[in-house]
C-alpha cells in the first residue's frame, strides 16, 4: 500500500498534468480579417484562400445594417481606403456607417482593390486585388464554410462597437442579441468565439450564451490605447486592473473571460505565464514577420492571429506545431 506522501505526490502529478494539458491546448492558427496580406480583406476570396490553405480559425469583423443585416467588416462602415462606388471612384472620407445604409446599399461597393495612393496599400503591397468584391454577410461566409466541408474550422468573430462612437452602431445590447440569434439560427454556436476590445459586449455574450468563450481584447500603448492598469477606461465595462493587482490577466478573469488576446508588442513571458496560471488562454495580434511569430511561440502564446497564415504555417511548422488541412474551395 503507498505511503500517504506518495499519494499525496501522485495527486499533485495528475493535478500538474491536467494543468499542463489545459495550457497546451492545439496551437491556434488564425487568418487576420481572412489573411488581408494575400487578399481583400474581410471578403469571401480572402476567407476561400485561408480555408484551402489550412488555418485553425478564421479571425473576422462584424456591423449590422439598418435593416438588421450582419455585415463582415473591420470598420463601422465603409472604409474609404477600400470601397468604390458604381463609377469606380473611392467614397470620400468618413465612410457612412453600416447602421445607416441597407444591405442594398451595401452592395453596390467594390472592395477588391485597396485605394493604390493609401497607406493602407503601403502596408500590404503584394495583396492580390479581387475587383468586383463585394461586402459579405456573416451567412454568406458560414455558407462557404459549409460549402469546403471543413466541421473543424473555428470563428474569431469581433464586434465593431466604439463606445467612443455609439451613434455609429447599435447599442451593445441589441447588436449582441441580433449576432448571437444568427449564429444560433446557422448552428455554429459551437464554433464561435466572439471578441471585442468593448467588454460590454463580452459581458452580454456571457450572460446570453456562457457556453461561448469571449476573447478579451487588449491594447496598451498608443493613441489607440483600450486599457490602463491604474483606472477602468470606456472600454472596460466597470473593470480595472487597479483592483486586481494592476494585473490585465488576473482582471480579465474576473470579468469572466476564457482568452486573453493582447497586441503582440505587449506581451512576456511573465504575462503569459501569469494568464496561463488563472486558467487563460493567449492569443496575440497582429504578427506578421517571422522572428515576431517564432518568439510568441517561444514565449508560450496559445495562438497567434496574423495577416500572413502562409507565413505562420512555415514557421509553425519549423517550430514541430501540427499544422491544419486545407479544404479547397471557391468563393
Amino acid at each position: 500500500m503507498p505511503s500517504r506522501a506518495a499519494t499525496i505526490l501522485t495527486v499533485l502529478s495528475v493535478l500538474t498534468a491536467g494543468q499542463a494539458m489545459a495550457i497546451d491546448m492545439a496551437f491556434d492558427l488564425e487568418a487576420h480579417r481572412g489573411g488581408r496580406a494575400l487578399l481583400p480583406e474581410n471578403t469571401l476570396p480572402a476567407f476561400a484562400n485561408a480555408l484551402s490553405m489550412g488555418v485553425d480559425t478564421l479571425e473576422l469583423d462584424v456591423g449590422v445594417t439598418a435593416d438588421g443585416e450582419i455585415v463582415v467588416s473591420h470598420e463601422r462602415g465603409l472604409n474609404p481606403d477600400l470601397a468604390r462606388n458604381a463609377d469606380g471612384a473611392y467614397i470620400t472620407p468618413p465612410g457612412t456607417p453600416f447602421v445607416k445604409l441597407r444591405l442594398d446599399e451595401v452592395r453596390t461597393y467594390d472592395v477588391g482593390r485597396i485605394r493604390p495612393d493609401s497607406a493602407y496599400a503601403k502596408q500590404f503591397p503584394d495583396q492580390r486585388a479581387v475587383p468586383g468584391t463585394r461586402i459579405p454577410t456573416l451567412s454568406e461566409l458560414f455558407a462557404l464554410v459549409r460549402k469546403s466541408g471543413n466541421s473543424r474550422v473555428r470563428f474569431n468573430i469581433e464586434t465593431k462597437i466604439d463606445p467612443n462612437h455609439q451613434d455609429e452602431t447599435l447599442d451593445p445590447q441589441a447588436f449582441v442579441t441580433k449576432l448571437l440569434g444568427l449564429i444560433e439560427s446557422e448552428a455554429f454556436s459551437d464554433r464561435v468565439m466572439i471578441q471585442s476590445f468593448d467588454w460590454r459586449t463580452l459581458q452580454l455574450v456571457q450572460q446570453q450564451a456562457p457556453k461561448m468563450p469571449t476573447v478579451y481584447l487588449t491594447l496598451q500603448r498608443g493613441t489607440g490605447q483600450t486599457v490602463a492598469l491604474d483606472k477602468a477606461t470606456n472600454w472596460t465595462a466597470g473593470f480595472s486592473p487597479a483592483n486586481h493587482g494592476g494585473s490585465l490577466p488576473r482582471t480579465i478573469k474576473a470579468a469572466g473571460g476564457a482568452i486573453w488576446s493582447p497586441y503582440f508588442g505587449d506581451v512576456t513571458a511573465a504575462l503569459v505565464a501569469e494568464a496561463h496560471g488563472l486558467g487563460l488562454r493567449v492569443v496575440v495580434w497582429t504578427v506578421n514577420k517571422r522572428d515576431d511569430m517564432a518568439r510568441m511561440i517561444e514565449l508560450g502564446a496559445d495562438g497567434i492571429i496574423s495577416d500572413r497564415p502562409d507565413l505562420l504555417r512555415d514557421v509553425a511548422g519549423e517550430k514541430g506545431i501540427a499544422l491544419p488541412a486545407g479544404t479547397p474551395v471557391e468563393p
